[in-house]
C-alpha cells in the first residue's frame, strides 16, 4: 500500500466532506483511506436468486422478488401516514409499505410495471409484507445485473451514521469510490516466496474481492490473504520483540544445580513430580543456562503443582549465588505462598520472608538489612516487593503470580533491582487457549503443567435444578457429617447488585432456617462489609469454627483450605466459564473427594445450557478454555481487553487457529535464518515494519 495516500485524511476523499467524516470519525474510528479500506463488510447477501413469493419465510434474512406493482396509496393523517403497496407473481401477493419519504417515493411508483424488490420479509396476519424495501425497474436491472456483482457487501451502521445517509449502502458508495480512485497504489507487502509458498492472492486483488467478491470462491481467498496477512505481521512484531529482547538483555547463567537443590529433592519433596512439572523444570533450566534474560509463562490449572515448580527453580538460582522473589497481587495470597513454602522448606534449611502491607515497621528493618546482606533468600511478598527502599543484593529470579493483574511499570521496576536483570518466571491459573496465549503473550515462552499430581481425586460436578434444591441440602449435611466444609456462593453483578444482594441475603435465610445453631455454623463475606469484617469470617471458616461459608464471588483466587469440599454455585448460569471453573477450584485442595454443585433455574438460554454441560462434563482447565474462547470471544478472556494485541479487523482467534499457527512457524523460520531481516527477499519485509507508525512496543516486556 502506497503508505501516503493511505494516510490521506477521509474527509478528501469524494463525496465525504467535513460532516461526514466527522460522525466518520467518531463513529467507525473511520480517520483516513486506510481506515475505511479496512472497513470490511460483515456479511454477503446474494443477489442471484429469486423466491417466489410463496416461498418466502419468516426467518429469511433478505429475499428478492420478482413482482409486478398492482396498487398504491397513501393511508392515515399527516402525522401518521404510511404509503402502502401491493406487487404479485404468479404464486401470491406481497404487501410493501413505507414510513418515511413517502412522497418522494409515491412518485417514483408506476403501476403495471415489473420491479426487482429486495428486503427483509415479515409476516402480518399471515400474509408477507416488506417495509421499505430496495426497487428497481426489471427491464433496466437485467442489463446492469451482467456487469454487476452476485455477492452484495453489507457494512455495519449506527443510528447517528444513517442521519448522514451513511447506512450499509452509503458506505458501500464511499468505498467503492476509494477503490476506483486508489486500487493500483495499494502495494504488496509480503515476500514472493510466501505468497508463493502459502498459494496467496494478490493484495490489491484481495481488498478489491473481500469489498465487491465477483463470486464466493474469489470472496474466500481474498479473506483468506487478509487473515494471513494480519496474523503474519502481528507475530513478526511479537517475535521481534522476543529476538531485540534476548539480544538486548544478558541474562544471569545459572551453572549448576547444587546442594540446596538436590537436598530440598531428594529429602524434602512430599510427593513425586509428575511428568509435566519435571518437563516444565527441564525448560527453565535449559532457559537459565543459555547466558539471556529468561520470561516465561507458566499455566497449570488450580492445585497442577505450579508452586512446588516455581521453588525448585528458585532454590537453583540460590544455588548459584542469588536471590529469589515471589509477588503475588493480594495479601491472602502472598501470606498463602509464605505458608506453603515455609511448610515445604521446614524452619532452618533455608531463610524465607514475608513483606506485605501489614508487615510491621521493625520487622520491616530486620528485611531490608537481610535482603541488602544477602542473607535472605527468598522474599514473598504483594507489589511492597518492588518498592524503591526494598533494596536485594543480589536478584537473579523472579516469580510472579497471576500476571494480568501487574502492570508493565510494576514489572519493570522489579528489573531494575539488579545490573543484569532477573528471570523472570510468571504463573498463572487462567488457562488461556494455545492459540490465543501465542498472541497475548507472543514474547514470552510458554511452558504448561497438564496433569495433575497423583493422589488428587478429580472434582465432581454435577448439575441441579431449583427443584433439587432438597437433594442439595441433604448432600451438604452428609458431608458436614464426615467433618467437611462447605462453599456456597452467590453472583454479584453490578448491574443487579440489589437484586443479588436480597437473593444471598434469602438464602443466608433460608440457610440459618435448614442449619440450625449449635449444631452448624455460618460465616457470611460479601463485598459490601468492611475489610476486617471479612477477614474475621474467613479466618473462623478457615480454623473450622464454622462448616458453612456463604459468600459472593469475593473469596480470593488460590485460599487454600483443604477441609472444604464441597463448593455450592447458585444461579450458576449467570457465571462465565472461565469464573465457574475458578470458583470449583477452590475445593478438591485436601486427599478427600470434592464435590461441585451447580444450581440453576429450569430457564436457561442456549450458551448457559453449554455452560453448565461444559463444566459437568470435564475437569480441564484448557479444554474449557477452549469452549470459553468459542462462546464469548478472544476479547472477553481475562486480561485480554487492556492489551490492545486483539484488534484484529479480519482473523478471528476462535476460527483461524490453523491459520494463526502457520503464520507463527513461518515467522520462526524467517528468524531463524534471517534475524535482522536483512536478505534481499525479506527487504519488503524490513520497509513494512519501519512504515508501521507503531515500530516496535517495548512495553510488552513482562
Amino acid at each position: 500500500m502506497n503508505t501516503q495516500v493511505f494516510e490521506t485524511p477521509i474527509e478528501y476523499l469524494k463525496g465525504v466532506g467535513l460532516s461526514r467524516a466527522e460522525i466518520l470519525k467518531k463513529e467507525l474510528r473511520v480517520f483516513n483511506f486506510s481506515d475505511l479500506l479496512s472497513y470490511f463488510p460483515y456479511k454477503y447477501i446474494d443477489r442471484t436468486r429469486f423466491y417466489k413469493i410463496k416461498d418466502i419465510q419468516p426467518d429469511l434474512p433478505y429475499v428478492q422478488v420478482l413482482a409486478r406493482l398492482t396498487h398504491k396509496e397513501i393511508i392515515g393523517d399527516k402525522r401518521t401516514s404510511r404509503l402502502v403497496a401491493q406487487a404479485q407473481d404468479d404464486t401470491g401477493v406481497i404487501e410493501l409499505v413505507w414510513f418515511q419519504g413517502i412522497k418522494w417515493i409515491e412518485k417514483t411508483l408506476i403501476p403495471g410495471k415489473v420491479y426487482v424488490l429486495f428486503g427483509k420479509p415479515t409476516f402480518f396476519n399471515g400474509k408477507a409484507q416488506m417495509a421499505h424495501p430496495e426497487m428497481e425497474l426489471y427491464s433496466t436491472d437485467v442489463q446492469q445485473r451482467k456487469g454487476n456483482l452476485t455477492l452484495q457487501p453489507a457494512y455495519n451502521s449506527t443510528e447517528k451514521l444513517k442521519q448522514y445517509s451513511l447506512d450499509s449502502k452509503g458506505i458501500l458508495k464511499l468505498v467503492a469510490a476509494l477503490l476506483e480512485q486508489q486500487l493500483k497504489e495499494i502495494h504488496e507487502n509480503l515476500p514472493l516466496y510466501i505468497i508463493n509458498r502459502f498459494k496467496l492472492t494478490g493484495r490489491a486483488e484481495a481488498y478489491k474481492n473481500i469489498h465487491f467478491p465477483e463470486d464466493a470462491a474469489k470472496l474466500n481467498e481474498a479473506q483468506h490473504r487478509l487473515k494471513f496477512e494480519e496474523l503474519f505481521f502481528l507475530q513478526l512484531k511479537l517475535l521481534k520483540n522476543k529476538l531485540l529482547h534476548s539480544q538486548k538483555f544478558k541474562g544471569n547463567v545459572f551453572e549448576s544445580v547444587g546442594n540446596t537443590f538436590n537436598e530440598f529433592y531428594h529429602h524434602k519433596l512430599p510427593f513425586p513430580l509428575t511428568n509435566a512439572q519435571k518437563r516444565v523444570l527441564k525448560e527453565i533450566r535449559q532457559d537459565t543456562q543459555r547466558g539471556v534474560q529468561m520470561n516465561r509463562l507458566l499455566q497449570g490449572d488450580v492445585g497442577s503443582g505450579k508452586t512446588v515448580v516455581a521453588l525448585m527453580s528458585m532454590l537453583i538460582a540460590i544455588d548459584n549465588g542469588f536471590q529469589t522473589c515471589i509477588m503475588a497481587p493480594t495479601e491472602i495470597l502472598a501470606n498463602q505462598h509464605y505458608q506453603t513454602i515455609k511448610e515445604l522448606v521446614g524452619d532452618d534449611f533455608i531463610e524465607v520472608g514475608l513483606l506485605t502491607g501489614s508487615t510491621k515497621q521493625k520487622d520491616r528493618k530486620v528485611l531490608h538489612e537481610q535482603l541488602e546482606n544477602g542473607q535472605l533468600k527468598i522474599l514473598i511478598g504483594t507489589h511492597a516487593l518492588i518498592e524503591d527502599k526494598v533494596q536485594y543484593k543480589n536478584l537473579g529470579f523472579v516469580v510472579i503470580d497471576e500476571q494480568h493483574r501487574f502492570g508493565v511499570e510494576q514489572r519493570a521496576k522489579l528489573w531494575r533491582k539488579n545490573t543484569i536483570p532477573p528471570h523472570i518466571l510468571v504463573m498463572t491459573a487462567t488457562p488461556i487457549p494455545r492459540t490465543l496465549a501465542m498472541t497475548l503473550y507472543g514474547d514470552l515462552d510458554i511452558s504448561v503443567i497438564d496433569e495433575l499430581p497423583a493422589g488428587r481425586k478429580p472434582i465432581q460436578t454435577v448439575h441441579f435444578y431449583e427443584n433439587q434444591r432438597l437433594r442439595m441440602f441433604g448432600f451438604m449435611k452428609q458431608e458436614i457429617a464426615k467433618g467437611r466444609q462447605v462453599y456456597v456462593v452467590y453472583p454479584l453483578i453490578q448491574e443487579s447488585e440489589k437484586l443479588d444482594l436480597k437473593n444471598l441475603m434469602d438464602g443466608i435465610e433460608v440457610m440459618a432456617h435448614e442449619f440450625p445453631l449449635p449444631d452448624y455454623r455460618i460465616s457470611i463475606v460479601h463485598g459490601k462489609m468492611k475489610a476486617a469484617d471479612k477477614q474475621f469470617e474467613m479466618n473462623r471458616f478457615i480454623k473450622g469454627e464454622t462448616q458453612i461459608m456463604v459468600a459472593t464471588t469475593v473469596i480470593e483466587v488460590g485460599v487454600n483450605i483443604p477441609n472444604a469440599s464441597v463448593m455450592i454455585i447458585e444461579n450458576a448460569e449467570r457465571f462465565g466459564l472461565s469464573q465457574l471453573h475458578q470458583l470449583r477450584g477452590r475445593v478438591g485442595r485436601g486427599a478427600e473427594q470434592s464435590f461441585c454443585i451447580l444450581m440453576s433455574s429450569h430457564k436457561l438460554s442456549h450458551d448457559g445450557r453449554i455452560r453448565l454441560n461444559t463444566m459437568v462434563k470435564t475437569n480441564n482447565g484448557f479444554e474449557i478454555a477452549e469452549t470459553d474462547l468459542q462462546l464469548r470471544g478472544p476479547g472477553n478472556i481475562e486480561g485480554t481487553q487492556q492489551s490492545g494485541v486483539l484488534d484484529l479487523k479480519v482473523a478471528n482467534l476462535v476460527t483461524d487457529q490453523e491459520l494463526l499457527i502457520q503464520a507463527r512457524k513461518c515467522v520462526e523460520g524467517i528468524f531463524e535464518k534471517d534475524p535482522q531481516l536483512t536478505a534481499p527477499e525479506n527487504l519488503i519485509l524490513h520497509q513494512s515494519f519501519k512504515s508501521k507508525k507503531d515500530g516496535l512496543s517495548w512495553d510488552k516486556i513482562s
